[in-house]
């Protein structure tokens, strides 16, 4: 067994109600008997009618469990991707740091993965992305009475951020030394109760936290970032047709109108530039 995936891995279905398409949520088995297949348009895939999306949960509006369904922006994304192929979305809910080595890719537990991904060089080196689907800045995101309103007066101060993360990466490469936290949750939870100060993450999964009243009574965004990030698909290296699939679908979403409903529905109003033309 793959070490990381003996760590933490939950398969789900994903649920969303994209393009009259609706699945069930269910908790289903890690058996791999039904064997891989390769679809009509000579993509292959690990399992037999099923596109397997590794992604690492929570991470809203992107992808977390809501009323016991895998719901979000990217896991409707990919559900568009399934629909072209002709199969379901399966999720597998895995620790982040395999996303940058591409290990469950190279292993063959998931086609792809999907996880509010930063397009870096880096990352490049272990597996291909998509076209970027996604412009996204990061957040410094305080208490109300912190007295803190930009990064700058971040210094000496106990600040959190998800591990792994370009949040993370870029408070370190700024002299900062945040608190590591597993995942978005443990993060704005660090703030929430006094165990850090102050957060950089992600702007989109502050946004949909404020949503709520409380939150937003309590804090605010001192400083939106922005340090030229993209979201990205990836695919195992050298997976050129699940690539081209992808590619498609985030195109057609575009042009047709659909990218834009289900921005609105996860994220918030709509923006032209949170989403980067194609890749010539």
């Amino acid at each position: 067994m793959n070490t990381l995936l003996g760590r933490r891995t939950r398969v789900l279905v994903a649920t969303t109600a994209t393009a009259g398409m609706v699945l069930l949520a269910a908790c289903t088995s890690t058996d791999d008997s039904g064997g891989g297949s390769t679809t009509a348009g000579g993509v292959e895939l690990v399992k037999a009618g099923q596109l397997t999306t590794c992604t690492h949960l929570p991470y809203p509006p992107f992808q977390s469990e809501i009323d016991g369904k895998v719901q979000g922006f990217d896991v409707a994304l990919i559900d568009l991707v399934a629909e072209d192929l002709g199969v379901k979305q399966e999720i597998l809910d895995t620790p982040f740091e395999n996303f940058k080595t591409g290990a469950f890719l190279n292993s063959g537990e998931c086609d792809l993965a999907a996880a509010g991904m930063t397009i870096t060089e880096e990352r490049k080196k272990n597996v291909d992305f998509s076209d970027p689907y996604f412009e996204a800045t990061q957040a410094v995101l305080v208490d109300k009475k912190s007295g803190i309103s930009s990064f700058a007066d971040l210094e000496g101060r106990k600040v959190g951020a998800q591990a792994q993360t370009t949040g993370e990466d870029y408070a370190k490469s700024k002299g900062l030394d945040p608190v590591s936290f597993e995942s978005s949750d443990a993060v704005l939870n660090g703030l929430r109760t006094g165990q850090v100060e102050a957060v950089v993450i992600d702007y989109p999964v502050v946004q949909g936290w404020l949503k709520d009243k409380a939150n937003a009574a309590a804090f605010e965004v001192a400083e939106q970032v922005n340090t030229g990030e993209q979201y990205g698909v990836t695919v195992k290296k050298g997976n050129d047709k699940l690539r081209e699939a992808v590619n498609k679908a985030i195109k057609d979403a575009k042009a047709d109108g659909t990218y834009k409903k289900l921005y609105e529905q996860w994220i918030g109003p709509y923006d032209e530039s949170a989403a980067s033309p194609a890749a010539s």
